[in-house]
C-alpha cells in the first residue's frame, strides 16, 4: 500500500511540473538556453595563443627555447607550479582561492564602494579564477558588464577544473612584464633558473608583478617593486609560512636588473625539433652536462681551425643501450657568413674511408675473408681508374686487419672488387643510409672510398646498431633483436623498441662485427707530439676516420660498448682544405668528447658464432699442410669457407736450399722437400722491402732439366689503361717509366714497343720510353723465352 502511494505522489509531481511548463514556455525556453548557455560558455580550449618551443634535458634542465611568433616569450601550458610560488600568488592576490566558487562576494563589494567614492576603477576584487577569465579573453576593458560576464564565466571555470588546474592556467598565461609570459619563461629571463629552484624573495617577486608588470624594466620602478616584494615577505612572516631568519635573508635579496637571455645549449637540436612540434614544451634525451662539454670541446677546436679556413664541425653521441641522442653539436660557433645556422648532422656529405669497416664487416660475414688474411697492396688499375693509399706507398701485401686499421685504399678496392660491387651495396641498402641513393654502377669501385654521400646521423646509426648487435647477442642467449638495426631518438617519452628476439643475424651476424671492432681498436692514434689531446690509451674504443677527395670532409666515428661518437669536419659550403683530413683535424675531437665519457668494458666475444681454426701465421688463411707455422684463432663461422693457404708450396731443394734441384741434377738421397711462402711476383716486388725475413723462391740449379721456369709481371703499367703524358717545368713532355718485376734477379729482359725493339735491363727492371699520343702494346722477354704484353692508351 505504501509502496502505491508513493509511485502515485511521484507521478503527481511530475504532471504538475508537465503542467508548469505548459503554463510557462517563454521561462522555461529562456531558462534551458541559459542552462545550455552557461554550459557551453567557456571555450573547448582556454588559451590560443601561440607559444615558445622549448626543450629540456632529460633530467627536465633547460635547453633552449624559441620564441613564440607573436614575439612573445610564452612558454607552453606547465601544469606543474612551484608551491612557493603559489603560497606568494595566493597570498597576495585571493587568499580565500581554495574557499570560494570562483568569485569572492565580500572582495567584490569592497571594491564596488571603493570605486563609487574614488569615482573611477580603483580596485578590482578579482579572484584568480577571474583572473584567468580575464587573460583568456585577452583582458579587455574593465567594465562592470564585462566583469559580470567573468563572474559567470569563473563560476563555469570552477565546475570544469580544479583548483590546480586554474592555478597553472594564471601561472603560464599571465604577463610579467616587456614581452615575458608566464611563470616558466619569468623565472629564466629574469633569475636565469628553473621555477622551480626560485628562494622565497624571487618567487615574491614574481608574485607581485603581473599585478603591475610594468615595474620590472631595467632600473625603472625598482623601489615600487620592492616595497611590494617585501609587503609581501611581510606577510609572509605573519602567517608563519616562513620563519623570521627567512624573511630577513629574502629582504637582503637584490631584485633583477635586466632580463637574462635564455639557454641556447643545443640551439640546431632546438630547431630540428620546433619542424617536428612548433609551440611544444619538449623533454628530450640530451645530457646537460655532456652537451655543455662537447659545446666547449668544439668552440676549443673551432678556435684552431678555422685559422686555416676551416669553419664548421658536428658532434653527435649515442647511448649503444638505449640508442638515445646523449649530445647533438649541430655546428660550431662560426658565423653567418660560415653557415653557422646549418644543421650538418643530417646533411648528406663525401664519406672518406668511413665506410670501410661495412666492407671488411660484410666480407667476413659473407665467408670471403679471415681478420690475418694477405691481401694484395700493390700499383693497380681498373681502366683509367687508379686507386692510391694515402702516403702512395706499397707494402706488397698486408692482412685485411691491418689494411682497415691504416685505412689503405688500394687494398680496399681490391678486396671490393673481389667481393663484389653489388653485393656490398646491398648490404648499405641494409643499413637505411638514406643518402646511398644510386645504383651500384654510379657509385663503381669508389664506393668504399668516399664515392657516395652518407651523414652523420646514419653512421652514427649504423655503428651503434652494429656494437648493440654484440652486446644484445652475447646478453641474450646467443639471438639477435629483429629491430636492432633502428632509428636513434632525441625524444624523452620515447623508448626504442628493438622487437622480437631471433636465431637469424639481422645484417652482419656478431662474430663479424666483433672482429671488425678488434681490427678498428688497433687503429694508430693522434698523439701528444701533433699538438693533440692526450689520451688514456687504455680506453679500448674502435674507431675510424676518413678524409673524401679535395680534402673537403674530415670523419671520425668510434665505439665502444656503451657509446659512439661521431664527429665531422669540413666547410659546410663544400670547400676543401689543405690538413682537412681525419685524423689530424676530426680525430682530436673524438678523443677529448670520449675522454668525458665513463670508461667502458669491451665487448664480450660472440663465441657461439665462431668456431676455432688452425691459421697460417704469414698468410692469415687456413692453414695447410704445407704451412709450417699455425695458430690456433677462432673466428666467424662463415670463415670456414675461405679457401685455404695458396701462398705455401713444396719445393724440392739441395742440401744447402740454395736451389731448386730435381732428380735430373741431384740424387734422391740429397733432395729435401721444404715448404716455401712464395708471394706472386708484384706483391713480393714490393713486400720483400717492408719485410727483410721474406726469402724469395731459390732459382734452380743450371744442370737441372725442365726448372727455368720464372714468373714476370708488370709493376706499371698492370692492367690496360690510359696513361696521361705529364710535363715539366720547362713544358715538355715527360718520359715514361716502364716497370716490370721478375722472380730471377738474374735474368735478362728484353723490352718492345709495337714489336720495336728498345733495349735490355738486368736486375733492376723499369725502362725509360718517350711515347706520342696513340695506342702502343708493351711486350717484354726475359732470356728463358717467357714474355709479358700489356697494352696502353697514352693521351695528352
Amino acid at each position: 500500500m505504501t509502496i502505491g502511494l508513493k509511485k502515485r505522489h511521484k507521478y503527481i509531481k511530475i504532471l504538475k511540473g508537465i503542467n508548469y511548463i505548459k503554463r510557462h514556455k517563454k521561462k522555461t525556453i529562456v531558462v534551458v538556453v541559459l542552462l545550455i548557455f552557461y554550459a557551453f560558455c567557456l571555450p573547448t580550449k582556454m588559451f590560443t595563443k601561440p607559444t615558445s618551443t622549448v626543450i629540456t634535458s632529460k633530467n627536465n634542465e633547460l635547453l633552449g627555447a624559441l620564441i613564440a611568433k607573436d614575439g612573445q616569450w610564452r612558454f607552453p601550458h606547465n601544469d606543474s607550479v612551484p608551491q612557493k610560488f603559489k603560497t606568494c600568488l595566493i597570498q597576495f592576490e585571493d587568499e580565500h582561492f581554495y574557499k570560494h566558487p570562483g568569485f569572492n562576494p565580500v572582495s567584490i563589494f569592497k571594491a564596488f564602494k571603493q570605486n563609487i567614492q574614488a569615482g573611477s576603477v580603483k580596485r578590482g576584487g578579482s579572484t584568480i579564477t577571474q583572473q584567468v577569465i580575464r587573460l583568456s579573453r585577452d583582458n579587455r576593458s574593465r567594465t562592470y558588464f564585462e566583469k559580470i560576464k567573468e563572474l559567470i564565466f569563473a563560476t563555469r571555470l570552477e565546475f570544469r577544473f580544479s583548483k590546480e588546474k586554474i592555478i597553472s592556467f594564471w601561472s603560464s598565461n599571465a604577463p610579467f612584464g616587456g614581452n615575458v609570459v608566464g611563470l616558466d619563461a619569468a623565472a629564466w629571463r629574469y633569475f636565469n633558473r628553473n621555477a622551480s629552484q626560485l628562494s622565497w624573495a624571487e618567487s615574491a617577486t614574481l608574485a607581485v608583478l603581473p599585478n603591475a608588470p610594468n615595474l620590472i624594466y631595467p632600473g625603472k620602478n625598482q623601489q615600487k617593486l620592492l616595497v611590494k616584494r617585501n609587503r609581501l615577505l611581510q606577510k609572509l612572516l605573519a602567517k608563519k609560512v616562513i620563519d623570521s631568519l627567512t624573511y630577513e635573508l629574502s629582504v637582503l635579496e637584490e631584485l633583477p636588473q635586466k632580463p637574462y637571455p635564455l639557454p641556447q645549449i643545443a640551439t640546431h637540436l632546438l630547431q630540428k625539433i620546433n619542424k617536428e612540434k612548433k609551440g611544444e614544451f619538449v623533454k628530450t634525451t640530451i645530457d646537460k652536462n655532456l652537451q655543455n662539454q662537447a659545446n666547449t670541446i668544439v668552440k676549443n677546436h673551432y678556435n684552431q681551425i678555422n685559422k686555416n679556413g676551416i669553419y664548421n664541425i658536428s658532434v653527435l653521441v649515442l647511448d649503444v643501450k638505449t640508442r638515445q641522442v646523449l649530445s647533438y653539436v649541430g655546428n660550431s660557433p662560426t658565423d653567418i657568413k660560415h653557415q653557422k645556422d646549418v644543421d650538418v648532422v643530417d646533411k648528406p656529405r663525401s664519406t672518406g674511408s668511413i665506410l670501410k669497416p661495412f666492407l671488411y664487416a660484410a666480407m667476413l660475414d659473407a665467408g670471403d675473408l679471415l681478420p690475418n688474411m694477405l691481401v694484395a697492396d700493390v700499383p693497380t688499375n681498373f681502366g683509367s681508374y687508379q686507386p692510391e693509399n694515402f702516403d702512395k706507398k706499397y707494402a706488397g701485401a698486408v692482412s685485411a686487419k691491418l689494411a682497415l686499421s691504416k685505412s689503405l685504399n688500394v687494398p680496399t678496392v681490391r678486396m671490393l672488387q673481389d667481393f663484389g660491387l653489388e653485393k656490398f651495396h646491398d648490404y648499405l641498402q641494409k643499413l637505411k643510409l638514406k643518402d646511398l641513393k644510386e645504383n651500384p654502377n654510379y657509385y663503381g669501385l669508389t664506393l668504399a672510398l668516399g664515392g657516395a654521400e652518407s651523414n652523420l646521423w646514419d653512421l652514427c646509426k649504423s655503428y651503434a646498431s652494429m656494437a648493440s648487435t654484440v652486446n644484445h647477442y652475447t646478453q641474450n642467449s646467443s639471438r639477435y633483436f629483429k629491430n636492432e638495426f633502428c632509428e636513434p631518438t632525441f625524444y624523452g617519452n620515447k623508448k626504442i623498441d628493438f622487437g622480437q628476439k631471433t636465431s637469424e643475424k639481422i645484417i652482419f651476424d656478431a662474430a663479424s662485427i666483433y672482429l671488425t671492432f678488434e681490427s678498428l681498436k688497433d687503429v694508430n692514434r693522434p698523439n701528444a707530439d701533433q699538438n693533440w689531446e692526450f689520451f688514456d690509451s687504455s680506453k679500448q674504443i674502435a674507431w675510424k676516420t676518413g678524409t673524401s677527395f679535395g680534402f673537403r670532409d674530415a670523419w671520425a666515428i668510434g665505439t665502444t660498448k656503451d657509446f659512439v661518437v661521431g664527429v665531422w669536419v669540413g666547410n659546410a659550403d663544400g670547400e676543401g682544405r689543405p690538413g682537412l683530413v681525419g685524423v689530424q683535424t676530426a680525430a682530436p675531437i673524438l678523443f677529448d668528447v670520449f675522454d668525458k665519457l665513463p670508461k667502458a668494458a669491451w665487448f664480450e666475444k660472440p663465441f657461439d658464432e665462431m668456431t676455432e681454426i688452425e691459421t697460417c701465421n704469414k698468410s692469415g688463411y687456413r692453414a695447410t699442410e704445407n704451412c709450417e707455422e699455425k695458430s690456433l684463432e677462432f673466428v666467424q663461422n662463415a670463415g670456414l669457407k675461405t679457401k685455404a693457404c695458396p701462398f705455401h708450396i713444396l719445393v724440392n731443394v739441395g742440401i744447402s736450399e740454395n736451389y731448386q734441384v730435381n732428380t735430373s741434377c741431384e740424387r734422391l738421397e740429397n733432395i729435401k722437400q721444404k715448404s716455401w711462402f712464395v708471394l706472386p711476383p708484384l706483391m713480393e716486388y714490393y713486400y720483400k722491402d717492408k719485410n727483410p725475413f721474406y726469402k724469395s723462391l731459390p732459382k734452380f740449379r743450371n744442370d737441372c732439366l725442365g726448372g727455368n721456369k720464372n714468373a714476370m709481371k708488370f709493376i706499371y703499367p698492370t692492367e690496360k689503361s690510359t696513361i696521361f703524358l705529364p710535363k715539366g717545368f720547362d713544358g715538355k713532355k715527360n718520359e715514361i717509366i716502364l716497370k716490370v718485376a721478375h722472380s730471377n734477379s738474374e735474368a735478362t729482359l728484353f723490352w718492345y714497343v709495337n714489336d720495336t725493339y728498345l733495349g735490355t735491363t738486368k736486375e733492376i727492371n723499369e725502362f725509360s720510353v718517350s711515347l706520342e699520343i696513340g695506342d702502343y702494346i708493351i711486350s717484354v722477354t726475359d732470356n728463358f723465352g717467357d714474355e709479358v704484353r700489356q697494352q696502353i692508351i697514352v693521351k695528352e
